[in-house]
């Protein structure tokens, strides 16, 4: 008999209503339940020892809540809602979209399911089974197909309406998982035999992005509200932090907690007059909001130490070395034909394999297709390294990356940066934050905190904050500014 079980419970969409999640974590806690983790599809995820099992699922039961002990029968399905508002500016995916399409999927789907909007890089792309993107033209979605275990992925030949995702979506199911279709031709002719959709064709192909990664922790401002970011680098939260910010959450009236594809959580709508309250919270638990950027672009498997230890003894390294990330993520593979999300993939094997014993590790490193996470093509970069050597080698490919970008960005106007010179002599200092790069200029104060223009840095009160993230002034550095004229 295991002594403890893995139990997820699905938020669909990654989205959860804090009185749901409090009732969850209530009765986790009475099965001694003293933290959980959110995983990568946006699922609630928490380890229960067989002794209290049979009384959590039988809570849980009573709740109606469906929940999975050590199985992924049903994937959870996963969207870019928790972007929503604070990350992009799509054209036409909102909020009663997302509502409108999560509300289909009235059964439990088999299929990883993905519902992304095409105006955003946060969430992925391609890592479902059935990826439903935002078309230009309203209320359509291309879908791309990906059948289960396979990096083989097709477009469906139309634009599918908002209204028939849902239905679109437990048809092709039922054909590939029930009907044994595989191939594009397959797969269409079976689920098109009996059913009408409301489509559009599709006559391109889309075309993927650039990747952007936001800063995605601590307190940011968005119109006259904040949303609060909060990564754990264990990836652990204590369910009596979470029940404080349930409670919280009901008491200032905020009605949805946005889990993320990594593995994070997002709390949108905070009111100006609560902030305190918040931050009462956080110190309350010791909850630390000022993690390096590079620290949060990391993807690693579900209930996975091995990973999340690969992870940290990279980025320890990274920050000696005062390592460039900006552009990258990065996802770390130990077991085969597990998913994890990145434009630089390292994937743990082997050295030697006795039956199901494995002697000894060894690490390989892919990058995508222009480094774009959303590629399902992968370049080999360096193979059979050992542990020791693969911080360094990732390293180098970093280098590597920036010395093309650079490269890109500089070709299109050689000959006109070659007749500018930089002007450093009067450039004026200005004060960086070192967490999310907003610039503090005297020349134009802050107005949104009550700073005039004109106001120094070092007679700024001694409670000011950036005011993009809250980091404290003495965080802050001065920096020069380099114009070109």
């Amino acid at each position: 008999m295991r002594d403890y079980y893995t139990v997820k419970v699905n938020l669909p969409g990654g989205i959860v209503a804090p009185g749901a999640l409090q009732t969850i974590l209530t009765m986790a806690r009475s099965a001694h339940v003293r933290t959980v983790r959110f995983g990568a599809r946006q699922q609630l995820l928490m380890t229960v020892h067989y002794e209290d099992m049979r009384f959590l699922g039988k809570d849980l039961k009573q709740q109606s809540m469906p929940y999975e002990v050590n199985t992924e029968q049903y994937p959870n399905v996963i969207s870019s809602y928790c972007g929503e508002d604070v990350f992009r500016a799509g054209a036409w995916l909102r909020e009663s979209e997302y509502h409108t399409i999560l509300d289909q999927f009235d059964y439990g789907p088999r299929l990883k399911v993905n519902l992304s909007d095409f105006n955003q890089s946060f969430t992925p792309f391609f890592t479902g089974n059935l990826n439903f993107i935002t078309s230009p033209e309203p209320h359509f979605f291309y879908l791309y197909i990906r059948p289960k275990q396979t990096n083989t992925l097709f477009r469906w030949p139309e634009l599918i309406y908002t209204n028939d995702v849902g239905r679109l979506a437990k048809a092709i199911e039922e054909a590939m998982l029930d009907g044994g279709c595989q191939t594009e031709d397959e797969v269409y002719k079976a689920v098109m035999a009996g059913q009408s959709f409301i489509t559009q064709l599709a006559t391109k192909e889309i075309d993927l992005p650039e990747f952007s990664l936001p800063y995605y922790e601590g307190f940011n401002r968005y119109g006259q509200r904040s949303w609060l970011g909060l990564y754990r680098r264990d990836e652990q939260f204590s369910v009596a932090f979470l029940l404080d910010v349930c409670a919280l959450c009901l008491k200032t009236r905020i009605g949805e907690l946005c889990v993320t594809t990594w593995k994070s959580l997002i709390i949108k709508g905070i009111e100006e007059k609560d902030r305190v309250a918040w931050s009462y919270v956080l110190g309350k638990h010791n909850i630390n909001v000022r993690h390096a950027a590079n620290e949060l672009a990391w993807q690693t498997e579900d209930q996975n130490e091995d990973g999340a230890n690969l992870k940290n003894y990279i980025i320890r390294f990274f920050a000696k070395n005062d390592t460039r990330t900006f552009g990258l993520c990065f996802g770390i593979q130990t077991r085969p034909k597990s998913e994890v999300f990145g434009s630089v993939l390292i994937r743990k094997r082997p050295l030697l394999q006795i039956g199901q014993l494995s002697l000894f590790s060894l690490y390989d490193i892919y990058f995508t297709e222009n480094f774009n996470p959303n590629s399902r093509t992968y370049h080999l970069f360096e193979k059979g390294l050992f542990k020791l050597h693969l911080p360094n080698q990732l390293h180098r490919l970093c280098q590597k990356f920036n010395a093309g970008r650079i490269q890109e960005e500089l070709e299109p106007v050689r000959q006109e940066i070659e007749k500018m010179e930089p002007a450093y002599n009067d450039a004026p200092l200005v004060h960086q934050c070192p967490h999310c790069f907003t610039v503090y200029d005297e020349q134009y104060g802050d107005e949104r905190q009550g700073v005039p223009a004109g106001t120094p840095f070092g007679q700024l009160p001694v409670d000011y904050g950036c005011s993009t993230c809250d980091a404290p002034k003495e965080d802050m550095t001065a920096v020069q500014l380099v114009t070109v004229g």
